[in-house]
């Protein structure tokens, strides 16, 4: 396989699935406001960590063949 390593994308995967536990406890603890400097910073990270996860478990999938 050429690229990244599975124990990359597994790493990327435990580092996305900490960004977002991260996300979820700031959210459990600050609260949601209507402020829109909030809903972008979540916005952007929940992207991030949530489309790292996914693209990662998607190469692991396909590397296991």
């Amino acid at each position: 396989m050429t690229g990244t390593s599975r124990k990359e994308l597994w790493f990327r995967i435990a580092f996305s699935l900490a960004g977002l536990g991260l996300l979820g406890a700031t959210i459990a603890v600050r609260g949601i406001s209507n402020s829109a400097a909030l809903v972008e910073v979540v916005g952007i990270a929940g992207l991030f960590f949530g489309g790292t996860a996914i693209w990662s478990a998607i190469r692991l999938w396909r590397s296991r063949n």
